[in-house]
């Protein structure tokens, strides 16, 4: 079993070339994916969001799972095979927290927006497999089946986001899920003794308009929004966190709307990086985790002639992890939901993009952290 540990192994990049100052410089980098993964299943606007799964015992078998929004979840290996497909429903958004209690062991929770019937789907990843397996107490929905304060439970008008959340100091379970009108629920997620997922609503506020990317920050206790049309808020994470927030950038910035996928490298020990997908040009933008955020720089992911990958454009989802992968990924993996998978023209898919190449392109320092790694 791998243990927590943190380490770091730093190379430097500023040999490289065209390695500008990465800091405030209005330059777009350019990077390249080097693998894809197999399209959905059905055309048009299908593939959205994935969390990277490690695997506890031999890196180089995680997973990406991604979801496809008109009628599934689907898990990849790392070289884009699709090793499961679940009909599961409209899956959205998706996100995974490892450690999570559940009967007389710990498992990796897996939590998603279903918009077939408004609710947390919820699995939990089989080592042995590397497939998912439902553990919802309701496997239809986790809401919707009570009234407090003479209110139904449950967002309505169709639920987007979806992130998790974990507690390092009390260790317990959160899902935080989010629809069209801006509405923001966080459920306590936790075994209900019979070894399924049961949840609680702890929290609800509203963001303002139509707010999808959501990731939490479990070490800083931070949760940071987008709000599609307006840009990124960040508020803080635990249930009592109320409605405080602070504007991290705008549509008017270095983004442009709609604001979509948000995802945390995490560098240990409060370092690392905030990553927004920013669809309106194609870009990925790129600020300090800690302090306030500040802008560090913007990307894009370009066509590799070489391997017949197209460039990402038009993106939703994204992900990324710092933990050594297998030979392909050995400073970790960016992945993004391309929009239009070209070359040739097909379904919606994603794209696996090695770590080193964006921190190549920034002369940032790459490091491997074990801290995420399942036991």
């Amino acid at each position: 079993m791998w243990r927590i540990l943190v380490f770091s192994l730093i190379i430097t990049l500023s040999e490289y070339t065209g390695a500008d100052d990465f800091i405030n410089n209005n330059i777009i980098k350019q990077v390249q994916a080097t693998v894809e993964t197999e399209p959905v299943p059905v055309w048009g606007d299908a593939a959205d969001d994935i969390a990277i799964w490690i695997h506890p015992q031999n890196t180089a078998l995680s997973t990406v799972i991604g979801t496809q929004k008109q009628g599934g979840l689907a898990v990849y290996d790392l070289t884009g095979r699709q090793i499961q497909y679940l009909p599961d429903g409209r899956m959205k958004n998706v996100d995974l927290r490892y450690h999570f209690p559940l009967g007389n062991k710990t498992v990796t929770l897996v939590a998603a927006s279903n918009r077939t019937n408004d609710s947390i789907a919820l699995y939990k990843v089989n080592p042995l497999s590397r497939q998912l397996e439902n553990v919802a107490e309701i496997p239809k929905s986790l809401y919707q089946r009570e009234l407090q304060g003479g209110r139904k439970v449950g967002l309505q008008n169709e639920v987007y986001g979806l992130c998790m959340y974990r507690n390092p100091l009390t260790h317990q379970y959160y899902v935080f899920i989010n629809n069209k009108n801006g509405d923001v629920e966080q459920w306590q997620v936790f075994d209900n003794g019979n070894g399924r997922v049961d949840g609680r609503l702890v929290r609800h506020f509203s963001v303002g308009s139509q707010t999808e990317g959501c990731v939490a920050d479990d070490e800083l206790g931070e949760l940071y929004i987008g709000e599609e049309n307006v840009g990124i808020w960040k508020y803080r994470a635990n249930p009592d966190g109320g409605n405080a927030r602070t504007q991290v950038d705008t549509v008017d910035g270095h983004l442009t709307a709609d604001v979509e996928g948000l995802t945390i490298y995490n560098g240990g020990q409060g370092s690392g990086y905030l990553i927004a997908s920013s669809q309106g040009d194609n870009t990925f933008v790129i600020y300090n985790r800690s302090g306030n955020n500040e802008y560090i720089g913007t990307f894009q992911i370009v066509a590799n002639d070489a391997l017949k990958i197209d460039r990402v454009s038009d993106t939703d989802g994204i992900d990324v992890v710092n933990v050594p992968l297998g030979a392909a990924f050995p400073f970790g993996v960016f992945v993004a939901q391309d929009g239009w998978n070209s070359n040739p023209i097909e379904k919606q898919n994603f794209k696996l993009v090695p770590w080193e190449n964006i921190a190549k392109a920034f002369g940032m320092e790459s490091k491997i952290y074990l801290g995420r790694l399942p036991n």
